[in-house]
């Protein structure tokens, strides 16, 4: 287990993490991160460890970049985990290319963020890949978002933090099942989709 007793662990990142926790599943929605924080509770409760979810539906990391001082500096996490660019890349192919970030911007501004945090809290980092629940590796949707997930095992790299390897998960499922069985649009999964996820953070911390 990478955690000592009375840490605090902050999660950020879109849709995927905040599932609610803003409304009726909060504090901690009712999605991997509830998940992960429900079975590290459960299985070392010695440890007093605080939990804090600030995922926002529909954020890109221009959007982290707007809140990162009052929802990552302010919070002084111990482990900060990153969650991002499901967004970034999904706003290409719904038309919105004002809202899309280029891979360039999302490698930049990312970088920025984490160097920040890291300087002004001190806090060890955990990123997470974005992801497309998708069977056809030649589908331009998942080879796009195949390469912001290569900069997030880069920086993970980069920063010595950990890397959980998201679509890889969901890589593995897929060898027997069809993306409908973990998420109607490819994107927000069901329960059993926020479980893979789940696994892939508890395989990683311990």
């Amino acid at each position: 287990m990478i955690f000592q007793p009375r840490q605090r662990i902050v999660f950020i990142g879109d849709s995927i993490t905040d599932c609610g926790r803003r409304d009726a599943a909060a504090p901690y929605g009712d999605g991997y991160m509830s998940l992960v924080q429900a079975l590290v509770t459960a299985a070392r409760p010695e440890l007093g460890l605080s939990w804090v979810n600030r995922g926002v539906s529909g954020d890109t990391v221009r959007d982290l970049a707007a809140r990162w001082e009052r929802d990552v500096v302010e919070e002084r996490p111990d482990w900060l985990s990153v969650k991002i660019g499901i967004n970034d890349v999904w706003r290409f192919f719904e038309n919105q290319l004002d809202a899309a970030v280029p891979l360039d911007e999302y490698t930049a501004t990312l970088r920025s963020l984490l160097a920040t945090a890291v300087e002004r809290t001190g806090c060890r980092l955990i990123l997470a890949d974005p992801y497309l629940i998708e069977s056809d590796r030649d589908d331009p949707q998942y080879a796009m978002t195949a390469d912001y997930a290569a900069v997030v095992a880069t920086l993970a790299k980069d920063f010595g933090a950990l890397h959980v390897p998201v679509q890889a998960a969901f890589d593995r499922v897929l060898a027997s099942t069809v993306p409908a069985d973990w998420a109607h649009d490819r994107i927000h999964p069901n329960l059993a989709g926020h479980a893979v996820i789940a696994r892939a953070f508890l395989d990683v911390i311990g």
